[in-house]
């Protein structure tokens, strides 16, 4: 079968599903959050806007308890799961094309969600409708899982299987091509130290909405001198090539600087405004609580993204880097200041130790360490059966060679017993999610659809006795 031949005639039809997609601005919304709307109006909207689908041409779906669901094909007790996600992260200030319209420029596709997950999932649903346009019977049921909450914590996927089946196999369309069958830890980490009575220099200081993205703006309120603050602040801002803002509002400072955001499992391909901010704020002669509170910023996180300050570095030749990811900042003289961090550790960390090490190291100033949230590393072995099948699949489609990979991000694979990451951002393409100028290549769209068409027969159209897929 022509898989790509096929794809490619529906390129039109992928477009502009995707952009239908897109078009639902779908980040969590706690606020508006209802028993009947768990995320938020938009997750839901796009979740039914999907399942919708699915009963129009004749899938059938499921919805469970307005967090996730399925559109389901094909016949017999085993299951391949395909897990996709369909809600996004704050599209952030400064895009070139609106971020939720779909705009096509130059054979790329824009939009928050286009590469991560909306696209993948489009090409997903998509395969699955050529797969049954072709006739070809299956001897295994195949779900789209469609998750509403991957960006803020997986209380989608956990709900869904309270209710239903795990899939015996299954992947996860949600980051790179070729394979990725190692996912490293994540854990949420939460530095905190007390307040002060004491009249401080910094009133409150702000960075940040997510864990998982770089803050790209940090904002600060403090006291001082307006005329010297500003001729340093300006100073700092054009020797550094920052930008960033300074007023005087109601006889206080208001300081705003801006970074550039970029996923969490790679710290380094953003620049944390907070770290940007603590530095300019350390040149000032502050009061001592607030000068603590700035220079654990510097120490901790201004150094490097690998957690060599605070005791918490390790690498392994499978996974790579430990990385630490200072996501949301809060300070204030009273309440003291509070950093939840996103830390990706490596399959072999020796997560007990390492804490019990930071927990040592952080004893001399008085903060305290806190496990907000840990997801276990994920891990299938390179001799597995699925393994071996998904790289016949890629390499049959692509004349390339599906090398193995290890990434810092976590995918909906890491709740599946056996799962992997499976594209679909090809090798050499630059990765955007969770940042400005989101887009996804068309071609790779349309070569995505081909590739996960191929997959479903491939681990769908086989015997279930042991030992195979």
């Amino acid at each position: 079968m022509n898989w790509l031949k096929l794809a490619e005639e529906k390129k039109s039809n992928i477009i502009a599903e995707l952009q239908a997609l897109i078009q639902i601005p779908s980040v969590l919304q706690e606020e508006f959050a209802t028993p009947e709307m768990p995320f938020g109006p938009k997750p839901l909207e796009a979740l039914t806007h999907m399942l919708k689908e699915g009963e129009k041409e004749g899938f059938l779906t499921k919805n469970i308890d307005n967090m996730a669901g399925h559109i389901e094909m094909g016949e017999g007790e085993d299951i391949l799961g395909i897990l996709c996600h369909v809600d996004v992260v704050p599209e952030g200030k400064g895009w070139t094309y609106p971020p939720f319209e779909g705009v096509v420029v130059d054979d790329k596709l824009y939009g928050r969600g286009a590469i991560d997950d909306k696209g993948p999932t489009i090409a997903a649903w998509m395969a699955m409708k050529l797969v049954k346009e072709s006739g070809i019977e299956l001897s295994k049921k195949v779900r789209l899982i469609i998750g509403t909450d991957e960006e803020s914590g997986f209380r989608c996927v956990e709900r869904y299987f309270e209710k239903e089946q795990m899939p015996h196999i299954g992947f996860a369309p949600d980051a790179d091509f070729p394979i990725i069958n190692a996912e490293k830890g994540i854990a949420t980490l939460v530095f905190s130290k007390n307040g002060t009575s004491d009249k401080q220099t910094i009133q409150s200081f702000q960075a940040g909405k997510r864990t998982n993205m770089v803050p790209e703006e940090a904002h600060a309120i403090i006291m001082g001198d307006f005329e010297q603050t500003k001729e340093l602040f300006e100073m700092y801002i054009k020797e550094n090539s920052f930008k960033g803002e300074i007023s005087l509002e109601e006889g206080q400072i208001k300081l705003v600087i801006y970074g550039k955001s970029a996923h969490a499992m790679e710290p380094n391909d953003g620049v944390n405004a907070a770290v940007l901010l603590a530095r300019f704020l350390n040149k000032l002669n502050l009061t001592s609580h607030s000068k603590e509170f700035v220079e654990f910023i510097m120490i901790s996180f201004g150094q490097d993204s690998r957690g060599k300050a605070l005791n918490l570095s390790f690498t392994d030749d499978v996974s790579g880097d430990t990385t630490l990811n200072a996501g949301i900042i809060h300070y204030s003289p009273t309440q003291g200041f509070n950093i939840q961090v996103s830390m990706r550790y490596s399959v072999s960390y020796p997560f007990n130790q390492k804490i019990d090490d930071c927990r040592v190291f952080l004893q001399k100033s008085s903060v305290a360490l806190d496990i907000s949230t840990n997801s276990k590393p994920h891990y299938v072995d390179k001799e597995d059966i699925l393994i071996k099948s998904l790289q016949k699949v890629y390499e049959r489609q692509t004349g390339e060679k599906a090398k193995l990979l290890s990434i810092g991000g976590g995918t909906y694979a890491r709740v599946l017993k056996k799962g992997v990451a499976f594209g679909m951002l090809f090798p050499g393409r630059i990765d955007l999610a969770h940042q400005l100028d989101e887009y996804v290549d068309i071609e790779d769209l349309v070569k995505a659809t081909a590739i996960y068409a191929d997959a479903i027969v491939e681990l769908a159209n086989k015997s279930t006795e042991k030992g195979e897929i």
